[in-house]
């Protein structure tokens, strides 16, 4: 097929040229996703937060999908899903997952490593009294990842908890909250020209302090 040879031709030369020193950048690697953040945010780059999160299950298979970074503080990233998901039952067998971030227009991605711990409660009932009140219903209506019959089985869930919290809030179903991705590997990289990239990456050492390394492309 025609497709597949123009696959091999399909490239792009970084042309942009900004560097990535090893000199230049903070000391912490969550100061310098965050630095990094807000350029995405300032250039309008549509869904800046969205990451493809792999999780890995007990018999070793990796799978990965994209989620949206609903939080970060000192101790990593945060997401939120239902526990009873691929993802919740993978992170349940085996707690070590990586985000990817790739954000083409200003040639840069994130690579982070880690281990993924489930948030308290409060802290997801907080976060769940926040969201739009359809995506709340849609919380409780959605078994992820299950086998169903058809939309309409959805749609008549919905139905049915619209009116079950028709004159009331919707609270959080027990199945579904917050993880975090607390890191012990953080790599940023920006795309240079002829692929000779630059690549610097953070490694958690037992003291708490981050070693800082420039990996070759």
């Amino acid at each position: 097929m025609k497709i597949r040879k123009d696959l091999e031709a399909l490239r792009e030369d970084y042309k942009k040229n900004k560097p990535l020193d090893i000199e230049q950048v903070a000391g912490n690697p969550i100061a310098q996703f965050e630095a990094w953040f807000q350029d995405v945010v300032d250039n309008e780059l549509l869904e800046p937060n969205a990451m493809t999160l792999s999780t890995v299950s007990a018999e070793g298979r990796p799978s990965s999908r994209v989620v949206l970074l609903k939080g970060i503080d000192e101790n990593g990233f945060i997401f939120y899903t239902n526990y009873n998901s691929k993802k919740g039952k993978d992170i349940q067998k085996n707690p070590f997952g990586a985000i990817n971030f790739l954000w083409l227009p200003l040639e840069r991605q994130v690579r982070i490593e880690g281990k993924i711990v489930r948030l308290p409660k409060a802290q997801s009932d907080a976060y769940f009294a926040k969201r739009p009140r359809g995506s709340q219903i849609g919380a409780h209506a959605s078994p992820q990842s299950d086998v169903i019959t058809g939309r309409t089985f959805l749609e008549e869930n919905v139905k049915n908890l619209e009116e079950k919290y028709k004159n009331n809030p919707v609270s959080r179903p027990e199945h579904w909250g917050g993880y975090q991705l607390q890191p012990d590997r953080i790599e940023f990289w920006q795309g240079r020209s002829s692929r000779l990239h630059d690549r610097i990456v953070y490694i958690l050492q037992e003291d708490s302090s981050w070693l800082i390394q420039r990996l070759a492309p």
